[in-house]
């Protein structure tokens, strides 16, 4: 099969992304994604966020509470930055055209590929037979809604790095397969210091809003006191922070509270390291309580503030919706005509 090469210019730039509305904003979201999210505002043509809400459902979730959770997080983007004048924000639910072309690329996927996505195999552990078809097709649903809105570009954590590299061998199998040149081969963007935030309680643990313990996580809904609290009590060493990236080698809890600080200022782990090298824990937590505290609090403010008006938010996710459905609808159109559909 010869590989299509696309050149940057083919595609509008556009950037897609998107998080789970499954309860529970944390700081792991917020500087893995959201933040980034917010950066992007303003550098690309176009930038399109959404709460992805039928992903969500692959694991079985209250209704009332994935109801709240998808507000909550919208509120959270808002909050965060993010300019509904600027960037179409919108629930995944509202736009059919997801799971119409998730259909097709289901049809395009093949079983070997979605079962070595590792997610799959570590969400459905060792009872894959009770897990949901949904969960197992998950990728293939990620890969439509980006695709969707021919997005070029998609920030994303490291652990969702595979999808998108699933993303792009689905485009390129039905580009080849059609003898089109239709889907971008999207580029997955990773970066920053704190792609990948870890536990507090354990920093080779991924900070989760699953963790039974709640002193594990930031989450956006923390107050002043809260986000002091959690960090003057997160785990460390006994030894001082190094001089250099090199030392924080073997040291988990303390390569997470650099990585942290550094992606709260704006700077590289290098820099925050050349400031506070040779400080010890009880010197060093202070200053990232009062940065965090100074970064987060505002926003936690912001979105107590805005879900008191939970009919705001639906005006504004309404809108997003008939936006994100003027760009999916012609390119499910266009994918069904080449496809074959009758009446396309």
């Amino acid at each position: 099969m010869t590989e299509v090469v696309q050149t940057p210019s083919a595609f509008t730039p556009r950037v897609f992304s998107g998080i789970q509305p499954s309860g529970g904003l944390t700081l792991g979201n917020y500087l893995g994604a959201i933040k980034r999210f917010v950066d992007m505002q303003g550098q690309y043509d176009q930038t399109i966020y959404c709460m992805v809400d039928l992903h969500a459902i692959t694991v079985w979730q209250d209704p009332e509470k994935l109801r709240h959770a998808t507000r909550e997080l919208c509120a959270g983007f808002i909050a965060s930055g993010i300019d509904p004048k600027q960037s179409i924000l919108f629930n995944q639910s509202r736009v059919p055209e997801h799971a119409q072309l998730a259909w097709i690329f289901n049809c395009v996927a093949r079983m070997g590929w979605m079962q070595r996505m590792t997610q799959w195999k570590d969400k459905a552990g060792k009872n894959q037979q009770n897990a949901s078809l949904g969960l197992f097709a998950y990728p293939a649903l990620m890969a439509a809604d980006i695709l969707i809105y021919h997005a070029t570009h998609v920030p994303v954590g490291e652990d969702q790095k595979q999808h998108l590299e699933l993303t792009r061998d689905i485009a390129i199998k039905f580009n080849n397969d059609f003898k089109v040149d239709f889907f971008p081969i999207t580029e997955p963007v990773i970066e920053g210091a704190a792609t990948r935030v870890m536990s507090l309680r354990d920093g080779s643990k991924k900070m989760s809003k699953s963790d039974p313990s709640d002193a594990s996580r930031i989450n956006m809904t923390d107050d002043a006191d809260k986000i002091a609290t959690k960090i003057r009590k997160a785990k460390t060493d006994p030894d001082g922070l190094p001089s250099e990236v090199d030392g924080l080698e073997g040291r988990p809890e303390a390569r997470n509270l650099v990585n942290i600080y550094a992606a709260l200022a704006d700077t590289s782990v290098e820099a925050v390291l050349a400031e506070v090298g040779g400080l010890q824990f009880s010197e060093f937590k202070p200053k990232l309580s009062e940065l965090a505290v100074a970064k987060l609090a505002p926003i936690s403010g912001e979105m107590a503030r805005l879900m008191q008006d939970t009919g705001e938010i639906d005006k504004i996710l309404d809108l997003g919706a008939e936006q994100a459905r003027e760009i999916a609808t012609p390119v499910l159109k266009r994918t069904y005509e080449i496809v074959g559909m009758v009446g396309a």
